[in-house]
């Protein structure tokens, strides 16, 4: 059976609402971030990176959160997760994919971790690079709410890739719950973003995921 090793609001949630939109068995392993469980030995030889998700099926070990949720969309082609492989469709897929995992979310890392990027110690380079990477992520969350303004001129209630909601959905809203703490407009605030991500909790998948983690109000 499949095991999703994970903690509550990080980046396991985008595979963990896959998972529940296939409706496929799986079992959640809580990883207690807590309790640096991440850093043990035991899951280090899971993911040597010590980073949470994981995800195990018999003897497949995948760490990274978006090869996960590729990784689900290909075994389960019938349920829409992705458009069809060679399809320009499927360009774009994979475009918003990279973007979200190595454009916003690794921004998003900078903003919530600024003292890696400078010495041990450095409280005011930490605090500058923390500035910096916050106006970065508004300048790109600005451009997730410019692809819905275009994507609405076409489509009523549209997803991130028009009319048909995807595994970069599942992605995005991961993302954009990072921001609903932000002391400058979190993406729920944005005109096409905001209605886009309630739309995003009316999906009986997606509320499943949000009570089984136990995450409390704002969910976004």
């Amino acid at each position: 059976m499949i095991k999703l090793h994970y903690y509550p609001s990080t980046a396991s949630m985008a595979p963990h609402i896959l998972l529940r939109e296939l409706d496929a068995p799986f079992e959640l392993v809580l990883v207690d971030r807590t309790q640096n469980a991440q850093k043990m030995t035991s899951y280090l030889r899971l993911n040597p990176n010590g980073l949470i998700p994981v995800l195990t099926d018999g003897d497949l070990v995948l760490y990274e959160s978006a090869a996960i949720c590729l990784h689900l969309c290909d075994m389960h082609p019938a349920a829409g997760l992705a458009p069809a492989v060679g399809t320009p469709e499927r360009a774009q897929f994979y475009k918003w994919l990279m973007w979200l995992t190595n454009t916003l979310q690794a921004t998003l890392i900078v903003y919530f971790y600024p003292e890696r990027w400078v010495r041990a110690g450095h409280v005011a380079g930490a605090l500058d690079v923390k500035a910096q990477a916050a106006l970065k992520v508004g300048l790109l969350l600005d451009q997730l709410d410019a692809e819905l303004a275009k994507q609405a001129l076409r489509h009523p209630a549209p997803w991130l890739l028009g009319a048909s909601y995807s595994a970069v959905d599942a992605y995005t809203l991961m993302l954009c719950r990072w921001t609903r703490h932000f002391e400058s407009k979190p993406a729920s605030a944005r005109a096409d973003l905001g209605p886009y991500l309630q739309r995003m909790l009316e999906r009986p998948a997606v509320v499943k995921v949000f009570e089984a983690e136990a995450l409390a109000q704002p969910w976004v």
